[in-house]
């Protein structure tokens, strides 16, 4: 059954209400740089805003940073998750809990410009469902990333039907229909730049420059980013179990073609013996090229055993807020 469309929900002229989703995870230092660069780009004349923090499960001072904002910020809104469940599970969690007519997701090391909130917010006025970043320049990352990260947009978008524009993050804004339809995406091993292409909407680009990170380490290592693309084309994709049927049929075509070639030579030659060595090369080859293809099968049965499951994508053990004005009516 398909979901009914989203209605409406408002008017992109007037004054709207901005939602902010910034997940965090052991950013102690970043919080209150960001936040002071945050706020003087955020448009007040025309937007009221919220600010969500998603605290991801942090295992030094962030939360205690982010409670200690609270009462020079009242527009700031705390998520503490109860562990560590990963940048997506904290996305969908800021998601899940945004009230604004327009959402933005951004990062809190500042590497996505907060000067850009006030180009978005004037696109989305035009007309625009999304507004995202664009990186035009990666020098802030090392060599390796910058041409991993080319190469993993390339083969994701060979390899899918849902295609996600090069050199584009998390860092964009959202309208109210947007967030609604991600809301009932039911995934729990979640790629969320897929999914945000996957909804489609009318979409625009804002190009910036990436600077480096304010402060901080990054929490990606080439590992978890490895991990990262196998969900991402594991999620979106079934070519790579397509393409071990056709290597299948290739390698049977082979062995057909060799094993008539062997009958016409003894037949006219005589009886020739195959030398061990090409025996053990051939076996080890197909040996190798099952493995592989049984992993390749063991990665998307691992995501089906996920979803099946149907854990929750994430938990929250508090929610904190700024406490309501004193003199404010009931």
């Amino acid at each position: 059954m398909m979901p009914a469309a989203s209605p409406v929900f408002h008017s992109r002229i007037g004054r709207a209400l901005l939602s902010i989703v910034v997940p965090v995870f052991n950013e102690e230092d970043a919080v209150a740089p960001f936040i002071a660069h945050l706020q003087p780009h955020i448009p007040a004349d025309q937007v009221d805003y919220e600010i969500i923090f998603v605290n991801d499960g942090s295992r030094d001072g962030t939360l205690g940073a982010l409670r200690g904002l609270l009462t020079l910020h009242p527009q700031i809104r705390i998520i503490d998750l109860t562990r560590n469940f990963g940048k997506e599970a904290a996305m969908s969690a800021g998601l899940d809990t945004a009230r604004g007519d327009a959402v933005i997701v951004i990062d809190v090391d500042l590497q996505e410009p907060p000067e850009l909130i006030a180009p978005m917010i004037a696109r989305w006025r035009e007309g625009f469902d999304v507004v995202y970043g664009q990186r035009v320049s990666r020098a802030s990352d090392g060599f390796l990333k910058r041409h991993t990260a080319g190469g993993f947009y390339k083969l994701f978008n060979r390899l899918s039907p849902s295609k996600i524009p090069e050199d584009v993050g998390d860092f964009r804004l959202m309208d109210r229909r947007v967030v609604e339809a991600l809301k009932l995406l039911p995934e729990r091993v979640r790629f969320m730049k897929g999914l945000f292409a996957w909804v489609g909407f009318k979409s625009v680009a804002i190009e910036f420059e990436r600077q480096p990170r304010h402060a901080g380490t990054t929490k990606f290592n080439y590992w978890r980013l490895w991990n990262f693309a196998l969900d991402g084309i594991t999620s979106f994709s079934t070519v790579p179990l397509r393409i071990w049927t056709y290597f299948g049929l290739a390698i049977a075509a082979l062995s057909f073609l060799y094993g008539a070639f062997i009958v016409l030579r003894t037949l006219f030659l005589g009886i020739d013996m195959p030398g061990y060595a090409s025996l053990s090369a051939a076996v080890l080859f197909l040996g190798g090229v099952q493995l592989i293809g049984l992993g390749v099968i063991g990665e998307y049965l691992g995501r089906v055993y996920m979803e099946v499951k149907r854990r929750p994508v994430y938990l929250a053990a508090a929610v904190y807020e700024a406490p309501p004005d004193e003199h404010e009516a009931p």
